[in-house]
């Protein structure tokens, strides 16, 4: 076995660690445009059609909130499971 083959458990917790927070930080920055979208729409220009895109907006920013906020779950569930024994 080489020694690039050997990699530890802790090697490996952290790489998954990493990757959970990589996953995070992507929603969280996904949700942060969204949020600026919806915002973009919020105009003084109040036709239907804009009424129409602005709601649809509003729905896009809160599936991205929940695809943020169970990230930030998986993630704080890793952390817990590393530091104390449960998740």
């Amino acid at each position: 076995m080489t020694k690039h083959a050997v990699r530890s458990k802790k090697d490996v917790e952290s790489e998954q660690l990493d990757a959970k927070l990589a996953a995070y930080r992507a929603a969280v920055e996904a949700w942060i445009v969204t949020i600026r979208e919806e915002e973009a729409l919020a105009s003084a220009n109040r036709s239907l059609v804009q009424v129409d895109k602005w709601e649809a907006a509003h729905f896009r920013e809160e599936r991205a909130r929940e695809r943020a906020k169970a990230a930030k779950q998986d993630y704080e569930s890793a952390l817990r499971e590393k530091f104390f024994g449960f998740s």
